[in-house]
């Protein structure tokens, strides 16, 4: 079938699918496509129950309910509606008005219009002390075709001139009830961008207020050997603003007065993720060797087991040569669970050839035995990841998240040989110059016998950086990766057997490289490209 024919056929599809809700709407994603239950609660302080956040709910699932298109299609990102932003983009941030998303990027945020259609830039705000990258300047990198490192690294360096410190600026970050955004810059500053006018948004964007959190951290070296920052925020089910550092933990007012309370974990220790959240007040941080939940009471920030508190060892591992951060895990916890069955937080662990696990997020059943292998009988269950590549390479590891879909899950490999010690060559290389990585797999949970089996995997299928999201309404779970031979795409497998059924193939476009955001659907089936030269949309159904 022409790509044309299977994009009018899409079209028809739907024309006739059931109607999904908006962005912003309050509908939270209570079933997956069992009917079971199987996502978290509507957090009321967030924006909306989809894309609040960066990893689009407070369980950090990944998973969206909106209905996409299955089919090939050939998709030229220079033609379409784009949002110049970057060089990293997250725009799983809905505001409060359905019509209307941000765009939190590593220079500041952007608030767009997206209603019937659109994609229309309103208004933008830059961060305090960050240089942004002009279009012409992100463009004349961007439209290079990269053939050797060096040439990325000066085109990084020179033409762009930042460095890897950079990408983590606002990565983690959230849209509150009253259409604020929380954004986080490399310099441990907290800053909280709102509209001029509520009622008018094209009066624009501003800074509302901004907090530097440098006197709460300590001294000692974080990621990548830098002074401790702050990784990323969440919002508890009370209001309050939960800020993780690269060394602990801290509650604040949302409003971002008065003094935070604090929980500092090892000194040998470093988190590079961010953080679940449940509607009891546990917050799940996982650093390079330390899984915890911590609770928040309502009134104080507990470590103790007395209220629900914890803390695991996992495997942890080497430093891979390509895309992940540390020795840890590379994924941000994700909750399975909300019923009376197993209720359990996962990552991948930081083992040089990784291991899914998954922990008991409350109580430890009577009588559980710990599974053999596992360093604490908080450990339900692990199993190792193969990602169908066989032989086995050196290293198997993942620095996105784990999508989570009722008790299935999936992961993908992100490493590979060769890399870049600065993680923005490296991530702009991936693919182009360095040979891409391949292999993913999906899991199940079974909780009668509280256990992971392996259910697919995929070892010919590219994910080089970017996060997995899965259609829970559509059973399909979507990557970005690269091939010589069609350049950069998104892939979609379906969630029970693993059968490629999407494609949109952008070619060798470095605006196809989605580098460490998120793969997004809008509630009509266009596709939101988070792009590492700004947020495009893509619609099938012309």
């Amino acid at each position: 079938m022409s790509p044309r024919r299977k994009a009018l056929v899409v079209a028809v599809a739907l024309a006739v699918a059931v109607a999904t809700p908006a962005c912003g709407s309050d509908s939270a994603k209570n079933e997956n496509q069992s009917g079971i239950a199987a996502g978290p609660a509507r957090n009321p302080y967030l924006a909306a129950a989809t894309y609040g956040l960066t990893h689009i709910d407070p369980g950090q699932s990944d998973t969206f309910p909106y209905q996409t298109p299955q089919g090939e299609f050939h998709i030229d990102p220079k033609q379409q509606q784009r949002i110049t932003s970057g060089p990293v983009n997250i725009m799983t941030l809905a505001a409060t008005d359905p019509e209307h998303m941000w765009v939190s990027s590593t220079q500041g945020v952007v608030y767009v219009q997206v209603g019937n259609g659109m994609f229309h830039e309103i208004a933008r705000a830059d961060a305090p002390g960050v240089k942004p990258l002009a279009s012409q300047a992100l463009d004349h990198v961007l439209e290079q075709n990269f053939t050797d490192a060096g040439q990325v690294d000066t085109a990084v360096h020179n033409d762009w001139g930042i460095d890897w410190t950079r990408i983590v600026n606002g990565v983690y970050s959230l849209v509150d009830q009253d259409n604020r955004v929380y954004y986080v810059t490399q310099n441990a500053q907290i800053v909280v961008f709102g509209l001029v006018n509520a009622n008018n948004p094209e009066a624009g964007v501003r800074i509302l207020r901004t907090l530097d959190f440098k006197p709460w951290l300590g001294t000692g070296p974080g990621l990548g050997g830098q002074p401790e920052s702050i990784v990323g925020l969440n919002m508890t089910y009370d209001g309050k603003l939960a800020v993780l550092s690269t060394r602990g933990l801290s509650i604040i007012d949302r409003s971002l007065q008065g003094e935070p309370q604090q929980v500092h974990f090892g000194a040998d220790e470093v988190v590079s993720n961010a953080m679940a959240v449940d509607d009891k007040g546990g917050i799940y941080a996982a650093s390079d060797k330390i899984m915890r939940k911590v609770v928040w009471t309502g009134s104080k920030l507990s470590t103790e087991a007395t209220d629900g508190a914890w803390a695991s060892p996992y495997d942890f591992g080497r430093q891979p040569p390509a895309v992940k951060f540390g020795i840890g895990t590379g994924s941000t916890p994700t909750l399975m669970g909300y019923g009376k069955d197993d209720r359990l937080v996962v990552i991948t662990d930081g083992a040089d050839r990784m291991k899914l696990v998954a922990f008991w997020r409350d109580a430890i059943p009577e009588g559980f035995q710990p599974k053999p292998g596992s360093k604490s009988n908080r450990i339900a269950d692990q199993i190792q990841v193969t990602a169908g590549l066989n032989p086995q390479p050196e290293f198997i590891q993942s620095e996105q998240s784990v999508v989570v879909d009722g008790y299935g899950a999936f992961v993908v490999n992100n490493a590979r040989p060769q890399g870049a010690p600065d993680r923005l060559i490296d991530v702009l290389a991936g693919g182009p110059v360095f040979g891409p990585p391949s292999g993913i797999e999906r899991f199940q949970w079974d909780p009668a016998n509280h256990s992971w089996s392996s259910v697919w995997s995929r070892a010919d299928v590219v994910s080089t950086s970017m996060v997995p999201t899965e259609s829970s309404k559509s059973g399909v779970v979507f990557v970005n990766g690269y091939t010589k031979t069609d350049g950069w795409e998104v892939t979609g497998l379906d969630w029970q057997t693993g059968k490629t059924v999407h494609r949109t193939i952008f070619g060798q476009s470095n605006l196809g490289n989605g580098a460490y955001a998120l793969v997004q659907f809008f509630p009509n089936g266009d596709l939101l490209f988070n792009s590492v030269g700004g947020p495009f949309r893509v619609k099938y159904n012309g």
